[in-house]
């Protein structure tokens, strides 16, 4: 194209918002700036509160990826709205929440963790495991938030196996140059995990009492299980892997009375030596 052409199509571009810098000298040119600004956008209010809507639901994070500032974007986003409007949301702020455990750990590799998913890029990364530090190197699915943290699925090339890393336990993090792509993606992985049945299925039905249905149905991995009998009393039966019989022991424990674990064995034994060491301990 011509030279004539050029200029108008990059005033076209500056027109419309795109912010441009030169680069003089051999090779160098016309380059768009990485933190652009976005063109005006018109949204009905309808659009407006969904906007505000989904914010509640991420308030309780401490740590955002890509340095989100919902109290800038929301200030800027109220500002340009009528004020019945405003008053609207007003009156939303205070009547609707989504409530999770605000933790107070950072986690401070989201960006990274996203840009590193999106180009299949292998992470090294030194995390705080149980016992240790441990380095590893792995290429991240992506992230899930839940219950106040996120989540980071990531396949391991030297294991061949998918595993989960929290995001606030990842103490250092370096972006390398190679590439590998992982078997699934973040999607099908979660589809999964809710789906994928026991390795070593164990059964586990628990009788419970009216609190102990409803301390059950708080748990997602319990709640699809729960049969009740009558208003009073029902009852837990369903397949566990077990690996998971430490876990589930423990959970079981804090319902106290409200649940009577009859299967496996293991579990109902474990419950009793804890109540025992509980005992002994406040003696």
């Amino acid at each position: 194209m011509s030279i004539r052409t050029a200029h108008r199509y990059l005033m076209d571009l500056s027109e419309m918002g795109v912010p441009l810098y030169t680069e003089p000298g051999r090779g160098g040119g016309y380059r768009i700036l990485n933190n652009r600004m976005l063109t005006p956008i018109i949204l009905d209010e309808d659009e407006a509160f969904a906007i505000f809507f989904a914010f509640q639901s991420l308030r309780y994070y401490p740590s955002m990826p890509f340095d989100i500032n919902m109290n800038s974007i929301s200030r800027k986003l109220y500002a340009s709205l009528p004020a019945d409007a405003q008053n609207k949301i007003d009156r939303l702020e205070s009547v609707l929440a989504f409530w999770t455990h605000k933790t107070s750990n950072p986690s401070p590799f989201l960006k990274e963790i996203i840009e590193a998913a999106t180009e299949n890029r292998i992470l090294e990364m030194v995390y705080a495991s149980k016992a240790d530090n441990t380095v590893r190197e792995i290429v991240p699915l992506g992230l899930y938030a839940y219950n106040g943290f996120w989540y980071m699925p990531a396949f391991d090339p030297a294991a061949y196996e998918t595993r989960l890393f929290r995001a606030d336990r990842i103490v250092l993090l370096k972006v390398t140059q190679d590439i590998a792509v992982p078997p699934v993606n973040l999607p099908s992985w979660l589809d999964n995990q809710t789906a994928q049945a026991p390795k070593n299925p164990v059964r586990l039905y628990v009788e419970l009492t009216r609190e102990g249905i409803r301390q059950c149905r708080s748990q997602p991995w319990l709640e699809p299980y729960i049969v009740t009998t009558d208003e009073v009393y029902g009852y837990v039966e369903t397949e566990i892997d077990q690996s998971e019989l430490e876990f589930v022991s423990s959970y079981f424990f804090q319902l106290g009375t409200s649940a009577k674990v009859l299967e496996p064995r293991e579990i109902a034994d474990r419950i009793g030596m804890m109540a025992k060491e509980l005992y002994h301990h406040y003696l």
